[in-house]
């Protein structure tokens, strides 16, 4: 039998690229798409890394590809590419709004299409959803996409046992951050804020990726696993 075989989008950085490197270190074959560093991800040799704009069909097209020659069938698909564009709706100009959306929801619906006919009975499929609420209205509307169409995939897919649950990260400590000029002192503060006392790592996001991808979470489906330290918990009134 064969070694379970894994597709990460955004699997360069951050939360995908510790995905990655958990998923590798426990026996799956991987491949990872990303746009930014391909050439040197810093991966194992033996992790295939195919650059893929989430945006572009042609480039998904390309990727599932790689996977069909490389890996021929998927036990996970883990649909983690995504942006954000925080900023209030004067800020927002059609080019931040057409990237949140094509993005984070044209390019999770059609990955996901396209790699149906690859997905062994049984599969697990993730979403990276995260938190929209409070950077934005654009950011919240293409986030707030993602759960009903997870949920509704979930239905779909249930008669192939396809699982397909969320991972909803909290405050992640991820290359985003520095991108949006967030300094590392200040995310590290902004930690003492979180009911657990710390910023979240990269490796807390893909433990509850590697769990949902497992048999230990084989009855688990249309569930989003909420992974923030605490944060956005309210004790029942």
């Amino acid at each position: 039998m064969s070694a379970p075989a894994a597709l990460i989008t955004g699997g360069t950085s951050g939360i995908g690229k510790a995905t990655a490197e958990l998923l590798h270190s426990r026996g799956y074959r991987v491949m990872v798409t990303g746009v930014d560093h391909v050439a040197d991800v810093g991966l194992p040799d033996d992790v295939l890394v195919v650059r893929a704009d989430a945006r572009s069909l042609p480039d998904i097209d390309h990727a599932l590809d790689q996977v069909r020659q490389h890996l021929g069938s998927l036990d996970l698909l883990f649909l983690n590419a995504g942006v954000s564009r925080p900023g209030p709706i004067e800020s927002t100009d059609e080019a931040a709004f057409d990237a949140l959306f094509d993005i984070n929801v044209k390019g999770t619906f059609f990955t996901l299409q396209k790699a149906l006919p690859l997905l062994d009975e049984g599969a697990s499929v993730v979403f990276t959803v995260g938190a929209g609420e409070g950077l934005g209205a654009a950011i919240t509307a293409a986030k707030g996409a993602l759960l009903p169409l997870m949920r509704a995939l979930a239905l779909e897919l249930a008669p192939r046992r396809i699982r397909v649950n969320a991972v909803s990260p909290g405050l992640i400590d991820t290359p985003a951050y520095s991108k949006l000029g967030v300094s590392p002192e200040t995310v590290e503060a902004w930690g003492h804020g979180v009911p657990l006392g710390r910023v979240g790592y990269p490796a807390d996001v893909a433990e509850a990726v590697a769990f949902l991808a497992s048999d230990a979470a084989g009855y688990v489906t249309g569930n989003n696993v909420i992974v923030s330290g605490g944060m956005g918990v309210h004790p029942a009134s």
